[in-house]
């Protein structure tokens, strides 16, 4: 009698099953999650205001005016990251709404998946371009702001076309097809 009021109570109990405890957390909050689709499929990226909130913000509001879709990959280094966000795909160009203050002050490392603010050599000169890590840099960490780590779909990311020599500039570069809100698909 024991294990059937025991396993009433299991099936009785509320259960949702996902592939992650990530994925179940972007589903509750779709205002900090993006869909990041490429040509290979969608990239799900749960976004991190606790750490970053001036360049979340910035990156939602570029996302729904259609900023980044049609943007070029225009710096892919094997092994370490895709670099995109610069619709001039020289790595020059912004958004125009000016740049952003370094967000870099908490404990979170570049670790694959972390999406981190591209800049110059200025720390206060964040914008739009963004990159993706393929692998963990840790010379990276705590000198640039993260603000997303990819949830799902890397394995896209890693299907981006790598560019030549040390530089990784890209020739022909891939394309982000689309990069919206995820409370704003529908």
């Amino acid at each position: 009698m024991r294990r059937r009021a025991l396993m009433v109570a299991f099936l009785a109990t509320p259960c949702v099953v996902t592939s992650s405890m990530s994925e179940a957390q972007t589903a509750a909050d779709p205002e900090n999650t993006i869909y990041l689709d490429l040509k290979d499929g969608r990239v799900v990226i749960q976004l991190l205001p606790e750490l970053a909130p001036k360049h979340v913000a910035r990156v939602k509001e570029l996302a729904r005016k259609g900023f980044y879709d049609g943007a070029p990959f225009h710096r892919v280094i094997e092994g370490f990251m895709a670099q995109g966000g610069d619709p001039t795909g020289t790595g020059t160009g912004g958004s125009g709404l000016g740049t952003l203050p370094a967000e870099f002050t908490n404990k979170r490392r570049f670790l694959r998946g972390t999406v981190g603010a591209a800049r110059t050599n200025n720390p206060n000169t964040a914008d739009s371009q963004f990159f993706i890590m393929f692998a963990p840099a840790p010379n990276l960490d705590g000198q640039y702001t993260i603000w997303g780590q990819v949830v799902s779909g890397m394995e896209f990311v890693d299907k981006i076309k790598r560019g030549a020599g040390g530089s990784g500039v890209v020739t022909a570069p891939d394309r982000i097809v689309h990069l919206r809100v995820a409370a704003d698909v529908k």
